[in-house]
This record gives structure tokens, C-alpha cells and sequence, in this order.
């Protein structure tokens, strides 16, 4: 048998860690171009008043450019210290800060609803504000 050639009744190594993180300025590029279309525009002036001015995304194909001219271990390193340094997806919070969070995004849309009823209160404001 020849090196260099799996037979094909034996499975891959499997890795424990998950592949490096690779470097695609395509996408980045993609996001700048959808940035300046009518469609995002109108969105971002529908949803914020105001048009997308689309610097982030100049600022990451940049950053995306720059990244290409470095060694690509280096890089590597780069990509794995801001993955890390991302914040999970989910944020836990204790019941209060919950509570809270959900009365500062959702007030308006209770005081707008019908009257509570005798047996549903408004919920106390807390000392903190």
C-alpha cells in the first residue's frame, strides 16, 4: 500500500478541536456591497431614520486586508484571541436583572395595552433608579 493514501475502509482521524478559523475577505466585501444597496438602506432608514453610512463594514475589509499580509500563523492566532474574546451568545441574568431587562425593553407596550385587570399590578419600581 501506497503512503499518503487512506484506504477507504478506515475512518479519519478524528480532531478534538475544531478546525482554525479561516481568513475570507469574500464575505466581507459582500457585506460592504449589500451595505450601499437600496434594499439595506431603505431598511436601515425605515428601522433607525437614518441611512447606513456603512463604515463598519469598511473598517472590516480592511482589517480583513491587513490580516492577508501577515504570516498565517499569526493570523491564526489573531482570529483564535477574538473568537475568544467574543462574548457568549447567551447572557445569563438573575431573575431582577431579568425582570428588569425586560421592563426597560417592553414598558411602553404594557402602558399602551388595556387596563390590567384588579389581580395584575404594575411591578414595583425598585430603589435603583
Amino acid at each position: 500500500m501506497q503512503q499518503g493514501f487512506m484506504d477507504p475502509k478506515e475512518k479519519p482521524e478524528a480532531t478534538s478541536s475544531p478546525p482554525p478559523p479561516r481568513l475570507d475577505c469574500i464575505k466581507c466585501f459582500d457585506m460592504l456591497w449589500f451595505c450601499y444597496s437600496p434594499f439595506h438602506q431603505m431598511q436601515n432608514y425605515y428601522r433607525h431614520g437614518e441611512f447606513d453610512n456603512c463604515f463598519g463594514k469598511w473598517g472590516d475589509l480592511v482589517d480583513c486586508l491587513t490580516l492577508k499580509t501577515k504570516r498565517a500563523a499569526e493570523v491564526e492566532e489573531i482570529l483564535i484571541a477574538r473568537e475568544k474574546a467574543k462574548p457568549h451568545i447567551w447572557t445569563y441574568r438573575t431573575v431582577d436583572e431579568a425582570s428588569e431587562n425586560w421592563w426597560r425593553m417592553y414598558k411602553h407596550f404594557v402602558m399602551l395595552s388595556r387596563p390590567l385587570s384588579s389581580s395584575a399590578q404594575l411591578r414595583p419600581k425598585s430603589n435603583e433608579s
